[in-house]
């Protein structure tokens, strides 16, 4: 590689790249987890940082969708992402599927990726809720593994490195996912020259968000009860429902203990986020320490509406506008694909292509 190479590398700005699954209106464990911290990036980032966020259809697709509800739940989570206070201006916002380089930088990818390294990764055995020490030789796990969702980590990595992203944005649990992104720039890079960024962590400091009625679990869709979530577009009467039924236990008083009272832990984690007076939780214990679940919860639903506050008007608003959302995308995915071109054409060169 040439000094001028190298510089190239040194004076690029810094790029931010993150993801999330068309689900729908996210819950508050998306918002506590990531969402909230892509919207404080437009502040804390310098102007010259590109912030670049997409709404991963492709990844949506590696278990089976009806076409009309995935159509519907990307606009529900591009109404959501603009409710929530993400600036188009400032920021990119597009649909995966808008921009063919991810898909086209993917393929080129697994050309170089381990499969040993891919067949180590959890995502595709949780998805199939198989074991984390299931093979690919186990027999059930052969007829049952589609390569789309077996080859999720290639298309997360060309994700991010289509757009030669710096830093990505990530929860404790997708680590793993940025480590393999990682390790595909090492392979190319070893095969082809030093073309293609290696990305740092942006880790959030929010500790996962876990489901009101299984505390051991964290807060996901996928729950058959609706009352284990909250939705960032809930009415203050169903945040005060669902925090009002949350699991807790008969032990008197309120403490902060994870491993023996993750019910009353999990609120106080909820409350500290939102708390005006940024207590932790450890802290809104002690001043709760002597109290009933029911007074800690009517204090976890009030900050928790303040804190909420706005979200579904806008939300409402956006989404009775289709067109406006139209525009947004496809402004979005025009930038995204003038972003991922640059890369695509260094990569192709170095390929041969």
């Amino acid at each position: 590689m040439s000094p001028l190479a190298g510089a190239k590398h040194i004076l690029r700005p810094r790029v931010v790249f993150s993801g999330i699954q068309p689900t729908g209106v996210p819950h508050l464990g998306n918002y506590v987890g990531a969402l909230r911290q892509w919207v404080n990036l437009q502040h804390e980032e310098k102007p010259s940082t590109k912030l670049i966020y997409s709404i991963v259809d492709l990844h949506a697709i590696t278990v089976p969708q009806k076409p009309e509800v995935l159509k519907q739940r990307k606009r529900e989570v591009l109404a959501a992402l603009l409710a929530i206070g993400l600036d188009p201006e400032r920021c990119t916002i597009f649909y995966q599927s808008s921009v063919p380089a991810h898909s086209e930088l993917m393929w080129i990818l697994a050309c170089t990726a381990s499969v040993g390294y891919l067949s180590r990764m959890t995502q595709w055995k949780s998805k199939l809720s198989l074991d984390s020490s299931s093979t690919l030789d186990e027999g059930p796990v052969g007829s049952r593994l589609k390569l789309g969702l077996f080859s999720y980590p290639v298309l997360q990595a060309a994700d991010i490195l289509a757009h030669r992203a710096t830093h990505v944005p990530v929860g404790h649990d997708q680590q793993q996912h940025l480590e393999f992104a990682r390790e595909c720039v090492t392979n190319f890079n070893h095969a082809y020259g030093n073309h293609l960024v290696p990305p740092s962590t942006i880790t959030s400091p929010a500790q996962r968000i876990m489901s009101l009625t299984d505390p051991t679990s964290k807060m996901s869709k996928s729950h058959k009860a609706q009352r284990s979530r909250i939705l960032i577009t809930d009415t203050p009467e169903e945040i005060r429902s669902k925090i009002g039924s949350a699991l807790t236990d008969s032990t008197p008083g309120v403490s902060y203990d994870p491993a023996t009272r993750p019910g009353f832990s999990n609120l106080l984690e909820i409350y500290s986020v939102f708390d005006a007076e940024k207590r932790s939780p450890v802290q809104l214990a002690q001043v709760y320490a002597n109290s009933s679940p029911k007074v800690l919860k009517e204090a976890v639903s009030d900050a928790l509406i303040a804190g909420l506050h706005g979200i579904r008007d806008r939300y409402l608003d956006l989404s009775a506008n289709e067109s406006f959302l139209e525009m947004i995308e496809k402004e979005g995915a025009r930038k995204a694909q003038e972003s991922a071109q640059e890369t695509m054409e260094i990569v192709k060169s170095a390929v041969g292509l």
